[in-house]
């Protein structure tokens, strides 16, 4: 990692985590400087631009792309890394300097954790992981994390509003949003399974965790080729709040209104203009085809 000629591009977002990724920025550069690793940054001030400014560079000289922010910057890296030919792309690193950063939580990296994952990447060991696709009418992404539909869509836009709070915006958000519950008939194919059903919220998981700390698909994994699908059926409102602790521990999926399964292809069919939460971002509606692909992206892991 220390030879000059290969070096990181650290795409680097300076409002995550409410600018207090810009106040640490300065500390993680002299991180790197002490491993030796050379690098360059790519600073961009929302994900769309990142997006362009990652898909229009030549990542030839670099060992690896790096998102340094939150899980926002790692949605916007993959899906940069993404508008390239297969070859072109590079390993994903991660420096957790953002509010969520539920992606990293898989890796072993809390918020915060930036001195840890800058270790992490001088090892410079990859491992393949899945990556998850999603189709609709209008647009094409992919995700490394989630994709949260219903309660969780309107939980994760309620939290992007209250960020400046930090790691505690996740669980405001979730119980601002159980005062305003709302239900939604869903038509959900699970390999070519069809399920109808009243329904408050639909997770589509590749890793475990979401927001800061739901323990959200206990049982997922990021490279077996399966994403987790967590759906939970009409309930009272007194009901979800006694529900709602376990979701820390992942006991949530021992509820009965809670199923969960495993798939390697889910189609939403309805309701249709179902709005969705990808990786902390607000991007596309139903009807939407998701899928999984296996070990598709090399990442820095251990």
């Amino acid at each position: 990692m220390g030879n000059p000629a290969k070096k990181l591009l650290l795409v680097f977002n300076p409002h995550a985590s409410s600018g207090r990724a810009e106040r640490v920025f300065p500390a993680v550069l002299r991180a790197l400087d002490a491993k030796g690793m050379g690098y360059d940054i790519l600073r961009s001030e929302n994900p769309a631009q990142a997006i362009e400014q990652l898909a229009q560079r030549d990542l030839g000289a670099y060992e690896g792309v790096v998102a340094a922010g939150g899980d926002g910057t790692v949605f916007a890296t993959l899906n940069g890394l993404y508008r390239k030919e297969r070859k072109d792309r590079k390993p994903l690193g991660v420096i957790p300097i953002g509010t969520g950063n539920a992606f990293a939580h898989d890796l072993d990296l809390q918020p915060g954790d930036w001195g840890k994952a800058v270790d992490l990447l001088a090892t410079g060991k990859h491992r393949l992981v899945d990556v998850g696709r999603v189709t609709t009418a209008t647009a094409q992404f992919h995700f490394l994390n989630i994709i949260g539909m219903g309660f969780a869509f309107d939980a994760a836009l309620t939290a992007a509003r209250l960020k400046r709070l930090g790691k505690g915006a996740y669980t405001l958000g979730s119980l601002w949003q159980v005062l305003k519950l709302k239900c939604h008939p869903l038509r959900i194919e699970i390999d070519g399974r069809l399920i109808e059903q009243d329904n408050i919220f639909v997770e589509v998981s590749n890793t475990r965790y979401t927001g800061t700390s739901f323990l959200i698909a206990p049982a997922a994994q990021m490279d077996d080729g399966l994403l987790d699908v967590t759906l939970l059926r009409n309930l009272p409102r007194l009901r979800l709040l006694r529900l709602f602790p376990s979701i820390y521990s992942g006991r949530h999926v021992n509820f009965a209104e809670v199923t969960v399964f495993q798939a390697r292809q889910i189609r939403i069919l309805a309701p249709s203009g179902y709005a969705m939460a990808a990786d902390g971002e607000f991007r596309g509606e139903t009807p939407a085809e998701i899928c999984c692909l296996h070990r598709d992206l090399a990442i820095f892991s251990k």
